[in-house]
């Protein structure tokens, strides 16, 4: 089997090797001329330089071959001939040229040659030949179109295939999402016991959408169904059906769906579905033709073309489903959607059992402790934080990850790489006092997350920061939780104004977030003076995220209204934060000035320093 496979890849690559020679040559005698005429050996000159150089004795001798006349000079150094050529007048006499400029013929060799039958039929063969080769390119590719035969393999499918039996990926391998498992275990069993359900007239699941932030395992947990199954899975992104050839992305549609037929059962999976899957009229003025929306089309003509017992499963991962066309996410087509959300502390503990094999990690190492504190990381986060933290083990030259080494690296994740900067001693001292207003204001308060770190080291963009964690993973917040991170949020902008009474610019994130946080309080939750009433302007989505429709807008009025609530929660949130930093100033001096000497302070060292102190400022 595998030798007829060889036997058929060397057949096609034989056949394409032949079209593109035969291409070359059709192309080949206007290449030669080209390169014959543009090599300097032989130039083009005027009539009237022919006889300003017969007449200074630079030419040995002249043929005449019709209208042409080809000029020949002594040889070069090297021995080679140099000529040149040119054109006198229909019916006119090159002697009498001559004579009229006062040259005696006998100067120069003269003779006339008969017109070369080669060349002319030379001159247009090299003219028509590429006529006939670009015809025939162009037939081929009409052919193509018109779904014929593909000469060039342009219209093939790109997918890649993971045979049966070589898929190696299955369930155990991918954690943290048992909610999606049990969804596919479904579509796993019918592909492997398909008769069991036609039996009782149950059709073939069409399609299985996943969506997801990215990072959480789709096209993983896609590649687990087919290792579960052991059917032949053809993977690929929705970005290859594309290309500048007006109709190659319906073709490889075409072209994919049968291959899969025929190796029924079988997985077809399409990841970033979003690339090609987009809501059909939003092209930008393209209109409704465009090569996205043909390749569109042909996929939804060939799922609704499947038969009921074709055993064909299309699967697709797409982290903006809210994009996609209302056509392609009906009953029929995707019939199932499969969310895929965060890892709870849970599956990040399973993620990290995974991920942990074959890494060196010193003995006693507390994993609850680093699923704990990476709450908001995705599976691709996670392994990425124990790569990045067992090369810096090898770094500092040692044998064994230590737990020092997964804090940097989560930080490193999520944050960025360590930048020294070098800033003056007043610099550090305002970034300190930033960061503990953030920490003291957010640890004073029950309705914020403990404080895990606050560093005045920078990252990325951020001259230092503040890192809190919560305890238990969090799906809902209550108004007062709300209003409590905002404080936390605009503790910096107070402690810069309460010890300086001088603000700065670290402070804008900071801002951005606590407005973001008020505005959505007003308009999306309800959680002001104006009511229960959604003000949102944005565009409304059904359940399977395709917009259909807008809320309507809020007249200016109540838009004002909105602005002033936002306002009043902000100021109030401010109010609260500056509250707190007066009442303990004590307290975040001596946090304050700790952080500027050591420059990063842990929770228990933070929390050990409150307590010491609590008795001075209850």
């Amino acid at each position: 089997m595998q030798a007829k496979k060889m036997e058929f890849k060397i057949n096609i690559n034989f056949r394409r090797l032949l079209i593109w020679l035969f291409i070359l040559f059709m192309f080949l005698p206007s290449l030669v001329k080209f390169f014959l005429d543009g090599s300097g050996l032989v130039k083009n000159i005027s009539l009237s330089e022919v006889i300003s150089e017969v007449k200074s004795g630079k030419v040995e001798r002249i043929q005449i071959r019709g209208n042409d006349i080809l000029v020949y000079y002594p040889k070069d150094s090297n021995g080679t001939e140099v000529m040149a050529i040119s054109r006198k007048e229909e019916g006119s006499s090159f002697v009498d040229q001559l004579q009229k400029a006062g040259i005696d013929e006998s100067k120069v060799k003269i003779e006339a040659v008969s017109q070369d039958f080669g060349r002319a039929f030379w001159d247009v063969i090299s003219l028509i030949l590429p006529i006939v080769g670009f015809g025939l390119l162009m037939m081929f590719m009409m052919r193509k179109q018109g779904g014929g035969v593909d000469m060039f393999g342009i219209g093939k499918s790109k997918a890649k295939l993971f045979a049966k039996g070589k898929q190696n990926i299955k369930f155990s391998d991918v954690a943290g999402v048992d909610e999606a498992k049990k969804e596919l275990e479904e579509v796993v069993d019918f592909l492997k016991n398909s008769k069991k359900y036609i039996d009782v007239g149950a059709r073939t699941p069409k399609g299985v959408l996943l969506t997801g932030p990215a990072g959480v395992g789709k096209t993983l947990l896609a590649r687990a169904v087919a290792g579960e199954a052991g059917v032949p899975f053809f993977s690929m992104a929705g970005s290859e059906f594309m290309e500048m050839l007006v109709g190659v992305g319906a073709s490889r549609v075409r072209d994919l769906f049968e291959t899969a037929k025929k190796a029924a059962p079988s997985i077809i999976f399409i990841d970033e579905m979003d690339a090609i899957g987009r809501t059909r009229g939003a092209s930008g003025g393209m209109g409704g033709h465009d090569e996205r929306e043909q390749t569109l089309n042909q996929i939804l003509v060939e799922m609704d073309g499947f038969s009921k017992n074709e055993n064909v499963i299309v699967m697709a991962a797409t982290n903006r489903p809210d994009v996609l066309d209302p056509a392609l996410v009906r009953p029929g087509r995707f019939d199932r959607r499969v969310t895929l959300d965060l890892p709870d502390i849970k599956g990040r503990k399973e993620i990290l059992e995974i991920h942990k094999k074959g890494k060196p990690f010193v003995k006693g190492l507390n994993w609850d402790k680093v699923a704990q504190s990476t709450v908001g990381f995705s599976g691709a986060d996670l392994e990425n934080m124990l790569n990045e933290s067992a090369i810096l083990a090898a770094r500092h030259n040692r044998k064994e990850i230590e737990m020092k080494d997964i804090f940097e690296a989560s930080l490193k994740v999520k944050m960025g790489p360590e930048r020294k900067r070098l800033s003056s001693d007043l610099e550090k001292k305002m970034t300190a006092y930033h960061e503990m207003g953030h920490a003291l204001v957010g640890h004073m308060l029950s309705g914020t997350d403990p404080i895990h770190r606050v560093s005045i080291v920078s990252r990325g963009m951020a001259l230092g920061f503040t890192m809190s964690r919560p305890k238990t993973d969090k799906y809902q917040q209550t108004e007062s939780e709300l209003k409590h991170e905002m404080a936390m949020m605009l503790g910096g902008r107070a402690a810069e104004k309460i010890i300086f009474n001088e603000l700065t610019a670290g402070a804008s994130n900071d801002i951005e977030r606590a407005t973001r946080i008020a505005r959505r309080m007003v308009i999306d939750f309800g959680m002001s003076k104006l009511g229960p009433v959604s003000l949102s302007q944005t565009v409304e989505s059904n359940a399977w995220g395709y917009s259909y429709g807008e809320t309507g807008k809020i007249s200016e009025l109540t838009q004002t209204k909105v602005d002033e609530e936002v306002k009043d929660k902000i100021d109030s949130a401010y109010t609260l934060a500056e509250k707190i930093l007066k009442k303990h100033r004590r307290l975040l001096d001596k946090l304050s000035e700790k952080l500027v000497e050591i420059e990063t302070i842990e929770q228990e060292e933070f929390e050990e320093i409150v307590v010491l102190e609590k008795g001075s400022f209850e």
